[in-house]
């Protein structure tokens, strides 16, 4: 019996210990890290970077770039695959896939209700949507993570669904492009979610064994497993202006490391200066960019059957 109380208490101290972080963070943020806009009314936004405010129909027209300093506001994967494909062009693969609950795991909240809080605040299955599309006539795979989904982070159905259009590319010599947009593995799913690490990284092994090109394309932010695995294998890796990218968290290098990091360690201009980012790529910018690299790797126009 004191063995079993002993064990009651240390429970409750733990749970009692989570509470207290949680209401910490309504307070404070560690770390610049959010890219949102003041939502003001409806009608109007405040860029969260330079307090600039600006129309929203004029911010939606301009990809959601403040056009006063140019910071790039987090946007959908819907948006996002309005920015990169051609019209109508989207076909989505493995749209049915819903994570499960293999470990029964429970926090504060019980990991299926967190997910069936997802699903209903976004409309998403999960994390990733992938499916095959074209750019300016030209075929690209395309698996787009959006972060309104716990974080973007990979469980095992975003892995389960990367891979399978990656060996859909491979199948069909595409060449592929994820949109990296992630906290990191998703810690409910414990070991099976850093097993997507690997498989995914498999499959992009035998995607470049067939001479196929693959490009990340970082934004804000992508962490954790995401950056330690498939957004750091790319033949090109591509990233947003001033998009948090990293493993672990600054507080916790500058810890173990015991030195003071620069301002601005992390963003995409500090890694393309130390070689970890081949090019920045302006939002606006993205399609004809992507449309350059792909005539330069050879990759030819569709040809529409009559």
């Amino acid at each position: 019996m004191p063995y079993l109380d002993l064990n009651r208490k240390k429970r409750e101290n733990i749970v009692s210990l989570i509470d207290w972080f949680a209401a910490r963070r309504k307070d404070q943020f560690v770390g610049k890290v959010s890219q949102d806009t003041d939502e003001g009314d409806g009608l109007w936004v405040k860029c969260s970077e330079c307090g600039q405010v600006a129309y929203r129909k004029d911010l939606i027209s301009n990809f959601n770039v403040c056009v006063n300093c140019n910071h790039h506001n987090r946007i959908n994967s819907d948006e996002r695959i309005k920015i990169i494909a051609d019209k109508d062009s989207f076909k989505e693969f493995d749209g049915s896939l819903c994570p499960t609950d293999p470990l029964k795991f429970k926090d504060r909240r019980s990991y299926s209700d967190r997910i069936k809080e997802s699903q209903e605040g976004t409309g998403l299955k999960d994390g990733v949507i992938t499916g095959l599309c074209s750019i300016n006539s030209m075929p690209l795979a395309l698996a787009v993570m959006d972060f309104r989904f716990m974080g973007g982070s990979m469980g095992s159905v975003v892995g389960e669904k990367i891979t399978r259009i990656i060996e859909k590319a491979t199948l069909e010599n595409y060449p592929i492009l994820i949109v990296c947009a992630s906290g990191g593995a998703r810690m409910q799913e414990g070991m099976l979610s850093l097993m997507q690490m690997a498989k995914i990284s498999g499959a992009l092994k035998k995607h470049r064994a067939k001479n196929l090109l693959y490009m990340p394309l970082l934004t804000h932010p992508t962490t954790g497993g995401v950056t330690a695995s498939f957004a750091m294998l790319g033949d090109l890796i591509l990233a947003e202006p001033k998009a948090l990218i990293g493993f672990a968290g600054r507080r916790v290098i500058e810890q173990t490391l015991r030195e003071k990091l620069p301002d601005n360690f992390q963003t995409a201009e500090y890694l393309l200066e130390h070689g970890f980012v081949d090019v920045i790529v302006n939002r606006k910018e993205l399609k004809n960019t992507l449309t350059k690299i792909l005539k330069i790797h050879g990759v030819r126009e569709l040809i529409e059957a009559n």
